[in-house]
């Protein structure tokens, strides 16, 4: 293997969307239908700026919507399964507690690579692409396939017993189904030019699905996803501006230096907030949050792909994500 290499980078994206699509209304429909409770028209999507959403079906996974992806990436950058020697599955949604998830995608992709999961909540997608560029500098793989296939609308609660677990858990109402692929390799210019991270874990039970762990093995009121968007948003105000200061400290560059600035999306209020906070242009920007939802770690990986076509070679792209647990990262990438 040639090792006298030192930039790594994105050459080739996909993402998948499942065909099911759902309005906010319906939704709140099918949550006050099974509560009981009676709620002003169109709350949801008043709440969150989201109007529409895509679900997954019965017979569809976590798995299905990450092989979708990766077969689009592999097709579109024109590589073959056998092409791949390092498979990360990275995403807070997984098929089955064991094995890793990663190995239910490559029996269907067809590939022999070495599988992993890489799990970090909404930000598992970009630490997935960081482990694959570090273990290629390493010298440990040549070509990673990296994805993510995202569920969280089976994590939803409704029929919730009361306005307080209704509360608890609205958070998870802005979910949407999705997945994303990336190809990383060697690159001869361009690529990861920079990556930070800032990490606030004494705020790990701000928001989650307590279940399928040591400490809820089993019982099905443990697999919603419950917390509060709104202490998560008070973290996220509280620490992120010093991240972004960092990355332009160390990179020198400002808004005007990136083609598009991708940001995790919750819902269209905090997405405002976040232009409101930092100054990034908004035409830099790709919405996706009214149309799909909050995507958790795939959000990114759709929005990468569907600017990725718009982008010329040098173009930077700045990507900013934010998860549970609580971690920011910045991944600064340009392409080759």
């Amino acid at each position: 293997m040639d090792l006298h290499f030192t930039r790594v980078g994105i050459t080739a994206v996909g993402s998948c969307l499942p065909e099911r699509e759902l309005t906010s209304q319906q939704l709140q429909d099918e949550v006050t239908a099974g509560s009981g409770l009676r709620l002003p028209e169109r709350t949801f999507e008043k709440a969150t700026g989201i109007r529409t959403r895509r679900f997954v079906t019965d017979g569809e996974y976590a798995s299905t919507l990450a092989l979708g992806a990766a077969r689009r990436a592999l097709a579109g950058g024109g590589y073959l399964p056998a092409d791949i020697d390092l498979l990360v599955y990275a995403s807070a949604t997984r098929d089955v507690c064991e094995p890793a998830t990663a190995h239910l995608v490559q029996a269907e992709l067809g590939s022999r690579a070495h599988a992993l999961d890489v799990s970090n909540a909404c930000n598992s997608f970009l630490n997935g692409i960081d482990t694959a560029r570090a273990m290629i500098l390493a010298g440990r793989a040549r070509r990673a396939l990296v994805v993510t296939g995202e569920t969280p609308s089976r994590a939803m609660r409704r029929d919730p017993g009361g306005l307080a677990e209704f509360r608890d858990g609205f958070a998870g109402y802005t979910f949407g189904d999705a997945g994303a692929a990336v190809v990383v390799e060697p690159v001869a210019r361009g690529g990861i030019l920079d990556v930070e991270t800032e990490t606030a874990s004494e705020h790990w039970s701000v928001g989650g699905i307590p279940g399928g762990g040591s400490r809820h093995p089993r019982g099905d009121e443990w697999s919603y996803f419950r917390g509060g968007g709104k202490e998560l948003r008070g973290v996220f105000e509280k620490i992120g501006g010093d991240i972004l200061t960092r990355t332009a400290a160390r990179t020198g560059f400002g808004w005007d230096a990136y083609a598009k600035v991708l940001v995790h999306q919750v819902t269209l209020p905090y997405l405002e907030r976040f232009v409101e906070l930092t100054g990034v242009p908004e035409e830099k920007l790709e919405v996706t949050v009214a149309e799909l939802g909050n995507l958790a770690s795939a959000t990114i990986g759709v929005q990468l792909d569907r600017v990725q076509p718009g982008l010329a070679p040098g173009d930077r792209v700045l990507m900013v994500g934010l998860g549970g647990g609580v971690s920011l990262m910045t991944m600064v990438w340009e392409k080759s």
